[in-house]
Formats: C-alpha cells, sequence, structure tokens
C-alpha cells in the first residue's frame, strides 16, 4: 500500500495519494498538481480515480487539472448541479488494487460533502482509514455557516448525525485524514498536528464530547468565522470547473519603467516583504501582504479582472509567490519588478514610507495622553480575548467596505496579533488617502509580552 499526504501552505490544505498494486487515487488535488504525478511516477502507478470531498470553497480544486493530465475520473457528492465528474451514490465502492474506498455521505459542512473509508483487504475488510474532508479535523469539526445563517441550524444538525451516526461508528482505531490542518479557515480551532484516529478524536476533540445534539448546534452557531469575498469565486470555478492552467504560470521580470507602465494601465501592486521591510521603503499604492499570507489575504484585496504586480522581497520567493496566488484563482500575474523595491529607487522612482512603532513607544503615547486613534484589525475571537483599551475594532478584511471613525487628517495606528495584519491594513488605509499611519511592530504578542495590559470589555 502506497499512502501519502500532500500539505499545501498557507491554506493549510491535505490531499492525498493512495494506491495499491498498480492503481491509484487522489483524493483532494490542489490546482497545481504536478505533485501527485511525481508520486505515481516514482512508486509505479497510475492514476485511475480522483475524489472530492466537497466544494471547496478556500482554493481552486485541481480535479479538472488532473484528469486533463492522467485521464482519471472524477467523483464528488450529490445535492449540487456538477459542469464536470460523476456523482456519488451513498455507500458506493471501489476498488484500487488491493484497497477499497466506500463512498459515505456525510452532510454537514455542506450538503454534498462526502468522506471516504478505506479497507486494506490484504489484512481484512474492516475500515483503517477514514478520509473526512472538512466534516471532522483533528482536534475541531467543520464550520457550518457557509450557507447564511438560516441555513446553519440545519447544517449543524446535520454535520451532528453525520459524525457520531456515520463516522464514529468506523471504529475507534480508524486514522483520521482530514482535508485541513491547523491555520485553515474552514475550521477555528483544528489541532497542530496530522495524526488522529477516531477513538482519540472522541475521547479528546472538545466538540465531539458535546454527547447532547442540541449543545453541538448550539457551540456551531456560537461560531464567528469570516468569510473572504474570494469564497464565491472558488465556489464558482469548483462547480463548473477552472481555466486549465497547464504549468505553472511564469511571470516575466519588468523594470521599473516597465512596472509603472502596468500600473497606468490598472494593474495591482503586491509587495510581499517583511512588514517592517514594506515600511522602511515600497512603491506607492502596494498593498502589503506579506508571503505567506497571500492565498488568503490577497483574496480580500484583489479583483479578478485586474492584472497583479509583485514586488518580491528576494527573487527566489517568485515560484513560491505565484502557486499561492494560483490556488485561489489569480492567474493575472502580469510580472514582477525586476531588483525589487531597491531596483525602483535606483530607477529615480518615488517611495512611500509607513511609520512604525514598537509597542514600548505605543505604551508611552496613551501614557502621555496623546489620544491616537488605535486600530485593531484581528478576527472577532482574537478581539474578544484581550484588546488594548479604547481601541476601534474592525476585521482587516472590511476596511475596503467599512467606514472608519477617523479623519484623514488625524494619525491613525494599526495593530494585529504579530503585525503582518496591521502591515496590510496600514497599506489599505494609505491607499484610501490616510497619510499619517502607523503599523504596530510586534502588535499584540509584543504588547502582552512586555506586559502592557488588555481589556475584554
Amino acid at each position: 500500500m502506497v499512502f501519502e499526504r500532500i500539505k499545501s501552505e498557507v491554506i493549510a490544505h491535505n490531499s492525498y495519494l493512495i494506491g495499491s498494486e498498480n492503481d491509484a487515487a487522489v483524493i483532494d488535488p490542489r490546482r497545481d498538481c504536478q505533485i501527485y504525478l511525481d508520486l505515481a511516477r516514482q512508486n509505479g502507478l497510475k492514476i485511475k480515480h480522483i475524489f472530492e470531498t466537497h466544494r471547496n470553497e478556500d482554493y481552486v480544486a485541481g480535479s479538472i487539472e488532473l484528469n486533463k493530465l492522467t485521464g482519471a475520473e472524477v467523483y464528488h457528492g450529490p445535492g449540487l448541479p456538477w459542469k464536470y465528474g460523476n456523482t456519488l451514490a451513498d455507500g458506493q465502492r471501489f476498488q484500487i488494487g488491493k484497497l477499497r474506498l466506500t463512498a459515505i455521505h456525510t452532510p454537514g459542512h455542506t450538503d454534498e460533502s462526502m468522506s471516504y473509508a478505506m479497507a486494506d483487504l490484504t489484512s481484512g475488510e474492516t475500515t483503517v482509514m477514514v478520509f473526512t474532508g472538512d466534516a471532522l479535523f483533528v482536534g475541531d469539526v467543520g464550520r457550518t455557516d457557509l450557507h447564511g445563517p438560516e441555513e446553519a441550524p440545519r447544517l449543524a444538525s446535520n454535520l451532528y448525525d453525520s459524525i457520531f451516526n456515520k463516522l464514529l461508528p468506523l471504529g475507534d482505531g480508524v486514522i483520521v485524514c482530514p482535508a485541513h490542518g491547523a491555520g485553515s479557515v474552514c475550521g477555528v480551532n483544528i489541532a497542530d498536528r496530522d495524526e488522529s484516529t477516531l477513538g482519540i478524536e472522541r475521547a479528546q476533540n472538545p466538540v465531539l464530547r458535546m454527547k447532547n445534539k442540541d449543545d453541538f448546534i448550539q457551540y456551531k452557531l456560537a461560531e464567528r468565522l469570516e468569510r473572504p469575498p474570494y469564497f464565491r469565486q472558488m465556489e464558482k470555478y469548483n462547480l463548473e470547473g477552472p481555466p486549465l492552467l497547464g504549468c505553472i504560470p511564469s511571470p516575466p521580470p519588468l523594470t521599473p519603467i516597465e512596472f509603472s507602465r502596468e500600473m497606468e494601465r490598472g494593474a495591482v501592486v503586491i509587495d510581499t516583504s517583511a512588514p517592517a521591510a514594506f515600511g522602511g521603503a515600497h512603491v506607492k499604492g502596494s498593498h502589503s501582504i506579506w508571503l505567506e499570507g497571500l492565498t488568503v489575504f490577497a483574496g480580500w484585496v484583489l479583483h479578478y479582472d485586474k492584472p497583479i504586480l509583485l514586488v518580491l522581497e528576494d527573487q527566489s520567493h517568485l515560484e513560491k509567490a505565484v502557486r499561492y496566488l494560483i490556488r485561489a484563482g489569480h492567474d493575472k500575474i502580469a510580472g514582477y519588478l525586476k531588483d525589487g523595491i531597491a531596483g525602483w529607487y535606483n530607477a529615480g522612482l518615488p517611495i512611500e514610507r509607513l511609520q512604525l512603532l514598537t509597542v514600548h513607544e505605543l505604551k508611552a503615547k496613551i501614557d502621555r495622553g496623546d489620544h491616537l486613534p488605535v486600530l485593531d484589525v484581528r478576527g472577532q475571537d482574537e478581539w474578544d480575548a484581550g484588546h488594548i483599551e479604547n481601541a476601534q475594532h474592525i476585521y482587516v478584511g472590511h476596511l475596503q467596505e467599512r467606514q472608519l471613525d477617523i479623519s484623514k487628517g488625524r494619525p491613525v495606528i494599526v495593530i494585529c496579533s504579530v503585525g503582518h495584519r496591521a502591515g496590510l491594513g496600514a497599506s489599505m488605509l494609505l491607499r484610501q488617502g490616510w497619510r499619517q499611519v502607523y503599523s504596530v511592530v510586534g502588535s499584540m504578542k509584543a504588547w502582552e509580552a512586555a506586559g502592557y495590559p488588555t481589556y475584554t470589555g
């Protein structure tokens, strides 16, 4: 038996390749899918099946891409008007060499959600592994809010039934293989480890310890998760099929003059430098999105009809930046700035700065009574856990649509958890016309490490 877990950074996505004898299947492939072909070739396997656990919202599925490369059939759950692939029936079975995969309809995260129970027939008929998609994670369960608040109670009820009546009865020794790990936007408290079993989850997963169904539903309804606007594009792509890539795009290097001309034509600039480097000098009008935040946070500020320009802290980051963008369907990458920001200012072109504050400087300003507005751009749960007194709270993703209660003539200090989202939020304010913007390096992590007070009211 061959088992490979393929982890995709940033979106914390897990896909899987399983194989036996000459046959292989892939579960939840990502769009840049050469890795599955490489693994199949290394193990002498032919990919014959592609299984989706659900229509994903947080990344572009690679099923059609992999189908074009291998001819493997694509399968997904019932209830959606799919424009590609085959719709499964609950209990449908597939033979992959000496492995048997059984499709289990497990609605709750979404209506069409499927899990796949795997038996290794060389050792018996018992299920040894289950691919749970976004129904069950290590330490958490999937979100149930994606169809809107009016549907959330029904989905939470369905998820409870799927987990307690369909997954847990498979047996405590069954290995759990979820579609996401820690850091995914599809769960709240996913554990930072890959390995678990249904028995471990039954005993240790705090959500599964709620034996009462009403408690489970109320817990799920109380969750507050952000729903980035790019989810709508992912749902469309993953229902109808995204544009085919063929290969990873290779954006050209652009001279500062070429780069400037693309900006004049409407291209949007993303600077992937660390927040402190972005603060020192950047191209005016840039969005500050650190490299590992590209897939998720570019989706809050980019439009799919506009070309993208990249400013990289290091040219070696290009391939990673491109992969992160295309996983969210951002294919229109017009190029990157040759020689980075140094090439820009060496060409005599104007730069912009973002002022940086340490937490000690911020505390001194507060103690002096400077009355500078502090804008906290973290998520709701982070804010509730503790924030600076009298700070204003707007999640960074909503800064483009929310009206700030702060005059553009006044300074504004932006803070988050460690400084990355603060850099993005500050760059968004600069683009909107604020001139005196400060980003707090280290942000709340540094604030708390310094022993400064936080408030939960």
